[in-house]
């Protein structure tokens, strides 16, 4: 598989995302872990080599997952976690934003304890936490590069003054933000921010949460404690809305004998060689189907039909909450 553009870490242009093999969509819905070891097994025998994972991901589940799916092939991963939810020295097990140093420390020992490794090749701060200075927290991860136990370093859903704090601190690799066709303000900003200082994009959730695959075409379709459910842009007010961009996208899709997910994961590629999408799947088929959008060739046309489309209306996530970025 084609690599991405990122300095110093070469990556395939396509990641897999782990989260919902173990958490967040549906969390009473039974796993199904075998099927999920499957599905990363068969995306590093496809050219796969970014899995992407947090401790907070069940919490520590799914890093649990990952490490035994990893177990005899770790020299083909380029293994992916975060830090910033749970506040270990606090024993708090909700979410809860703690990027002091010594929490850095004591999430990342966990981290490797559960991946079965000693070291992380990508370390991402979950989320900015405002109680402590991002020079304190990526000078405390800068040190555990030193030490072996971090090979690069990133930041999630940073704003562009703290992105530039933390990289006159230590070279940040890589920025990671919801960005798809209905999420599009890292355009605005971050992404000439990251071209401007050589830092590679990765984009999470590039189907719009699945909205973008035309899978679910009322609310009806997702379960009752999908938490999807609570969020603005599935709401009653805004469903309707945003249907229309999916019906745009399958048209798309229609004309080049692709799927509506192939389709929006290839327009997200059209955007640049340093950007990796990662769409998240537990299933095999999935995971095939969304690794074939890199043979999907839109038009220049094409793209530009799909970037003129307004992107989805209502706000990512729930407001003031801890998932929620800043300025959310």
């Amino acid at each position: 598989m084609e690599s991405a553009a990122f300095p110093g870490l070469s990556l395939s242009h396509l990641g897999l995302g782990c989260m919902g093999m173990s958490a967040v969509y549906n969390n009473d819905a039974p796993r199904d872990d075998a099927e999920s070891i499957r599905t990363i097994h068969r995306a590093l025998d496809l050219g796969v080599n970014l899995l992407d994972t947090a401790e907070s991901y069940g919490p520590y589940i799914n890093e649990e997952l990952v490490g035994r799916a990893v177990a005899g092939r770790r020299d083909q991963v380029v293994l992916a976690t975060k830090f910033g939810f749970i506040s270990h020295p606090n024993g708090d097990q909700q979410q809860t934003l703690d990027s002091s140093p010594e929490n850095v420390r004591a999430s990342l020992d966990g981290s490797l304890r559960r991946l079965r490794t000693d070291h992380v090749d990508l370390l991402y701060q979950h989320r900015v936490d405002p109680g402590t200075p991002i020079e304190e927290t990526v000078g405390t991860m800068s040190e555990l590069v030193a030490a072996g136990k971090v090979r690069h370093i990133g930041l999630s859903e940073a704003l562009p003054d703290r992105i530039r704090r933390a990289h006159a601190v230590h070279p940040i690799t890589a920025l990671q933000y919801e960005y798809s066709l209905w999420s599009r303000d890292p355009e605005q900003e971050i992404l000439p921010l990251a071209r401007e200082l050589g830092i590679g994009f990765v984009a999470y959730a590039p189907m719009g949460r699945g909205f973008l695959t035309g899978q679910i075409r009322s609310r009806a379709d997702l379960d009752a404690d999908d938490w999807r459910r609570d969020n603005p842009r599935f709401s009653e007010e805004n469903f309707d809305r945003n249907i229309g961009i999916v019906d745009e996208v399958r048209a798309v899709a229609d004309e080049v004998g692709a799927t509506p997910a192939q389709v929006a994961i290839a327009w997200v590629l059209a955007q640049g060689n340093d950007i990796v999408p990662i769409p998240g799947t537990k299933r095999v088929s999935r995971l095939e189907e969304n690794l074939a959008a890199a043979a999907v060739k839109l038009t220049d046309q094409q793209v530009e039909r799909l970037s003129s489309l307004a992107p989805a209306v209502g706000s990512r996530y729930v407001p003031g909450t801890y998932t929620a970025p800043e300025g959310e």
